[in-house]
């Protein structure tokens, strides 16, 4: 066994590569290379995505219970044609041609403009005792996104990328490994694009080109290669495919994209009620308060302090009277506790749920409460279990669960404690059992599901809070998470730093999120650890007005870091943006929306919507919020002038009206009050009228900023809480610009679902030119400027 828990032990046997295909044949969907006694087989799934599994031994892993892609039954079937010739093998659908080389297996796809993507090097496959790789070609001017949670600068050429979820503890530029591990990304160059998702739960590891030049690899240490290609010219085509691949974010609750406060900890009912007092008193609008540990009995999960903590029921009925939701964290290390009557820790023993070393010793960490013990979430019933016993939570009102220190995070052994630190045990049995249908789950060892544990956990607690919220939709949150986890999940990124270095890695670390399938993300505004200055908190609040997830938080033994405690210019500062935040709110809303219906970004680096300007292509400092903002935030101290590069296009200056034709490079005036903001020509921005909270009251007035253009949006509206979204019980308005003659017309299109909006009032206003109101009644309306 390893020594280091997150360094498995590196192999420097000679690479075995594939022999020259012997055999193939192939079905309606996918296609067998035999080659000695290795096996090759290409999957057809769609027209532009392709499954590639290699297996040395020429057996493939059966399909794992907890498989976090689409079965590839569930696809339709996809129409290809196959032409082998003495040279090559060569598969054609109507948007690929996947090329296989009869003399070593080498894969190369190519687009309909034969443009070659994704082409295997000399090399191609290899395998070595514990471990199989691929190696492929970069090609020139091809820049490398996504790769999930990752720190530094948006593109990742020369770089390592491992995928094994730590505890990353003071992260900075160079780190490598996170608390994320998702293996996806998008590689694009010049009207060329593919995404690359590599399904391995195990260790594994992209290096793009960082140990050779023009070559990029991927290995795991796995006993076969399984890997998804996707073809996309743009990145939205290759998130489209790949969110259908992993799946999709579910709508969350309107009042989660409202402002969140948050510190470890507040740690008594008097000063949480202090809080919102100052909130509501200094008309900063704010929508949740999160309990970190300190709320707990002796950092027991699933427990009230009786000292600080005496009545939460109260608490929280009384924060939700003000318009607060509570949103409280859980982590997955359960107190060992025997013969103290600790309810969590005697029904996870009496049923044996907590993960066991592999002679069948009970395994124990040192986390916040001690000794703990951990959960086998691999086990359906543990799941079930887990997610029931966030009832007690939700009874008395809790609406949103903190999912924390589940990579799963061990802390130093405690002190007094003799011995060396103690690692999670690789080799420790999880899974099995059968699922709520009587299927078979896999069973494994931890070094196969390491990277899941997180995800599965906050799956067991989605699942949980459905069951037990009575139709509504609730927050969750989590710190470590796999591929998919939007499907269950937002995430923040860690503990980072009140540094100014910190606020300016937070762009690209979130944009690549973004461009891994996880829309719903955000940073600590102020920093987690460390005293952010006045200027850094301002600047950092109007950053985090672009979050999707917008949430102050800060640790112990640091300043407080509040909107108010900085003095009456930040304090001013940060009002005017959480204000803006809540105007935009409809604008944000119908982003999630897209996001859920396509897998859309919410955040979005430049290159999304310009992906064959150069430009654009390592451009990480600025950032689209959906389609129509794009922002140039201040991310150094005593700066108030910055370069802003604004693309092909007429571009307006948010708050001056300053109209520009790109593509150009300006220079942007940014005193201490304003972040450069700018909109695309065309651009329809909904707004609302500034609420204390979401649902302070009804929507009783919409106004839609349009600027001079040709554009079409669709704006997004439902009850904001239930789950009746997903049966139709929505509004969709279609709002059209465009110029005719010396005319702007704006159509608004008669609106469309089950849901009607209250009683309200439009107002259409054409920026720079004037604005009409009428009665929203919901039918078509076509106006003038």
């Amino acid at each position: 066994m390893p020594q280091y828990f997150g360094k498995l032990p590196i192999n420097h046997q000679p690479w075995t590569t594939i022999g020259n295909v012997d055999a193939v044949t192939w079905n309606n969907k996918t296609i067998n290379f035999e080659s000695n006694n290795s096996r090759l087989t290409i999957t057809i799934l769609a027209p532009n995505l392709i499954r590639v599994r290699f297996a040395p031994t020429g057996e493939f892993m059966p399909r794992r219970s907890w498989a976090v892609t689409l079965d590839d039954a569930e696809w339709t079937t996809t129409p290809f044609t196959v032409r082998e010739t003495q040279a090559t093998v060569e598969i054609e659908t109507s948007q690929i041609r996947v090329s296989v080389q009869q003399q070593n297996c080498r894969i190369t796809c190519f687009d309909k403009a034969k443009r070659p993507f994704a082409e295997d090097t000399e090399t191609g496959m290899g395998w070595r005792m514990g471990a199989v790789a691929v190696w492929k070609q970069i090609a020139a001017d091809e820049h490398f996104y996504g790769f999930g949670e990752r720190t530094g600068f948006l593109d990742k050429l020369s770089e390592v990328k491992t995928n094994w979820t730590i505890d990353a503890l003071d992260y900075d530029a160079l780190t490598d490994e996170m608390y994320q591990a998702i293996p996806f990304f998008m590689a694009l160059r010049p009207e060329v694009g593919y995404g690359i998702f590599f399904n391995t739960t195990f260790w594994s590891q992209f290096d793009i080109g960082a140990e050779q030049p023009g070559v990029w690899k991927m290995e795991t240490r796995s006993g076969e290669l399984d890997y998804y290609i996707i073809y996309g010219p743009e990145p939205a085509q290759i998130l489209n495919t790949y969110t259908q691949l992993t799946g999709r974010m579910p709508l969350p609750p309107k009042w989660a994209l409202g402002y969140h406060q948050c510190r470890w900890s507040y740690d008594s009912e008097i000063v949480v009620r202090e809080l919102a007092q100052e909130f509501r008193q200094r008309r900063i609008p704010c929508d949740v308060i999160h309990l970190d540990i300190d709320y707990m009995q002796g950092f027991r999960v699933f427990t009230w302090s009786s000292q600080r903590f005496p009545n939460p029921a109260k608490l929280i009925s009384d924060l939700a009277q003000d318009g607060f939701k509570t949103v409280t964290i859980i982590d997955p290390g359960v107190k060992y506790e025997p013969e103290a009557n600790y309810h969590v820790f005697d029904q996870g023993i009496e049923n044996d749920y907590f993960v066991r070393k592999a002679d069948g010793e009970l395994f124990h960490g040192y986390v916040w409460p001690d000794k703990a013990v951990f959960p086998d979430f691999l086990r359906p019933d543990v799941s079930n279990w887990w997610g029931d016993l966030h009832k007690s939570l939700t009874d008395i009102g809790v609406a949103g669960i903190w999912n924390d220190m589940n990579e799963p995070a061990i802390n130093d052994r405690p002190f007094g404690d003799d011995g060396n630190k103690i690692w999670f045990p690789l080799d420790a049995p999880q899974g099995g059992g059968e699922d709520k249908g009587n299927i078979p789950v896999s069973s494994s060892t931890h070094i196969e599901v390491h990277n899941l544990y997180g995800l599965i956990m906050a799956k067991a607690c989605y699942e949980g809070l459905e069951r037990h919220r009575n139709s509504e939709r609730s927050f969750v949150l989590t710190r470590s998470g796999y591929a998919g986890v939007q499907r269950w999940s937002s995430v923040w990124m860690g503990d980072n730093h009140s540094l100014w270095e910190h606020l300016e890695m937070s762009l690209p670390m979130l944009c690549n999120m973004g461009l891994s399938g996880v829309g719903f993300v955000g940073c600590d505004i102020g920093g987690f650890a460390g005293n952010a200055t006045g200027e850094l908190f301002a600047r950092w609040m109007q950053v985090g007005m672009l979050y999707p997830l917008m949430r102050g938080h800060s640790a112990m033994s640091t300043a407080r870091h509040e909107p108010w405690v900085f003095g009456d210019r930040v304090e001013n500062i940060c009002r005017e943006y959480i204000n803006l935040r809540y105007q935009l709110l409809p604008y944000i809303y119908s982003l999630f929306w897209e996001a859920a219906t396509t897998g859309a970004p919410i955040l979005r680096p430049l290159l999304y919507h310009f992906p064959n300007d150069p430009q654009t292509c390592t451009l990480y400092d600025q950032v689209f919020l959906g389609a129509s903002l794009m922002a140039a935030p201040i991310y150094r101290p005593g700066i108030e002038h910055r370069s802003v590069y604004l693309p092909l296009g007429t571009w307006y200056d948010w708050w001056s009206g300053e109209c520009y034709e790109g593509p150009i490079h300006i220079l942007a005036h940014a005193p201490l009050e304003r972040m450069p903001l700018y909109v695309r020509s065309g651009a329809i921005v909904p707004m609302q009228p500034v609420k204390q909270y979401v649902d302070e009251s009804p929507l009783d007035e919409i106004r839609l900023r349009i600027w001079p253009g040709n554009n079409e949006y669709q704006l997004f509206e439902d009850d904001g809480h239930t789950s009746k979204y997903q049966d139709k019980s929505f509004a969709l308005t279609n709002i059209r610009v465009f110029t005719q003659t010396s005319k702007t017309v704006v159509e608004i299109g008669a609106r469309e679902g089950k849901w009607t909006p209250p009683t309200r009032e439009a107002i259409v206003e054409l920026v720079g030119f004037g604005e009409q109101r009428f009665p929203d009644d919901g039918k078509q309306h076509r106006l003038e400027f």
